[in-house]
């Protein structure tokens, strides 16, 4: 797991350990993604199947992508597809992903790269590997976030954020036993790049085996923490936890992940998506690319869609 990382963790700034009398969020639930495929074939892991959007609330849909090694020719990604009324997040670990939009932007991200778009009124875009990546086969690993608008934003313009991985910002826990990886919101007094409409904290941690991080949280924000490789436990309770499963906790003022002392030979530190963010609280209806407050303003977003007026693949690549 390359992404972004450094020789000594001891060299960042250091997340304040929280007070010893502050209240640790409970694990609520423990779920495990199951696996399919997205787009032409490439394989991922649903994160948040199990879960009710409304614990999930202002997330929306999280899948692994990967970790798989491909070989010449396999590489897969995604046909042009619309989106409207929320923001994507794809976030890459390991390999190249590129983007192409109906309004001519695009670009590549690649280890430690983070490419954040708002779909708002609507857009459609494609998201494939580069042509060397297709020829050459290799490791490709990510996810990919989304992030609900609230009503007011859902017809906002289409934007888009690309993250460089030197633009995220390096932490280091109270221990020095943790890297943090801080891509968009608050940890303290420490702020992430990412612009967000709706206020949340993206993180990915790695722990080294048997670091336990404890991190401050917005009480008013929901804490969701993935594991994408490795084990060990989530919360006082050290409720054990392994690769694809998600843990779901309780209100509070922190939150605490604890790396087993051994992990597997292939995965040497265990590596951690953890997310929070303040709750939209409106209704949501969903539909596939779609993600709206009503029924009818679904139907009306495939209304939309068919009628072209959320663009047009570009006559280039027709």
């Amino acid at each position: 797991m390359p992404a972004v990382t450094v020789s000594n963790i001891l060299t960042l700034p250091a997340v304040e350990a929280p007070h010893s009398t502050a209240i640790d969020r409970p694990v609520r639930s423990i779920t495990t993604a199951p696996r399919g495929f997205e787009g032409e074939g490439f394989p991922v892991r649903r994160a948040f199947a199990g879960v009710d959007l409304a614990d999930l609330d202002p997330f929306i849909h999280l899948d692994q992508m990967g970790e798989v090694e491909y070989a010449p020719g396999e590489p897969k990604g995604t046909p042009w597809h619309p989106h409207r009324g929320f923001e994507t997040v794809t976030y890459m670990i390991d390999g190249e992903f590129a983007h192409r939009d109906s309004q001519g932007g695009g670009g590549l991200i690649t280890n430690g790269d983070t490419q954040w778009m708002t779909a708002g009124a609507g857009i459609l875009h494609i998201e494939t590997p580069p042509e060397q990546l297709v020829m050459s086969g290799g490791l490709f690993h990510g996810f990919q976030l989304w992030v609900n608008l609230p009503a007011s934003d859902k017809f906002i313009p289409p934007a888009y954020q690309d993250l460089r991985g030197d633009d995220v910002v390096l932490l280091g826990s109270a221990d020095g036993g943790t890297l943090i990886r801080l891509i968009a919101g608050d940890l303290g007094d420490h702020t992430g790049p990412g612009s967000t409409h709706t206020p949340i904290t993206m993180i990915h941690a790695t722990l080294a085996p048997d670091a336990r991080l404890q991190l401050p949280w917005r009480q008013d924000f929901n804490a969701l923490a993935y594991v994408l490789n490795g084990q060990g436990t989530v919360g006082q309770q050290r409720r054990p936890i392994t690769s694809g499963q998600l843990a779901l906790f309780g209100p509070g003022e922190t939150l605490t992940v604890t790396a087993d002392p051994k992990q597997e030979s292939r995965s040497p530190s265990m590596d951690v998506l953890i997310l929070g963010g303040l709750p939209i609280g409106e209704t949501v209806a969903w539909m596939g690319p779609f993600v709206m407050n009503t029924h009818a303003e679904l139907a009306q977003a495939f209304d939309d869609y068919q009628r072209g007026k959320l663009g047009s693949i570009p006559a280039d690549v027709l």
